[in-house]
């Protein structure tokens, strides 16, 4: 799936950087994930669960 997605980015929340985006994104527990649009204004987001594959199917 990540594989045919654009522009994907991980962070590492144990990095300065991570904390940051997790910290804008509201991140409070991993795994997290944040879908954001080009601007990066939050689409859709998970967070402390991984969501079913179908889930992410409709919003990417």
């Amino acid at each position: 799936m990540v594989a045919q997605l654009k522009n994907v980015e991980f962070f590492d929340v144990g990095e300065v950087e991570g904390l940051a985006e997790a910290a804008f994104y509201g991140v409070m527990s991993t795994p997290s994930i944040v879908i954001t649009d080009e601007i990066g204004k939050e689409i859709m987001g998970w967070r402390g669960i991984v969501p079913k594959i179908e889930e992410l199917k409709k919003v990417c």
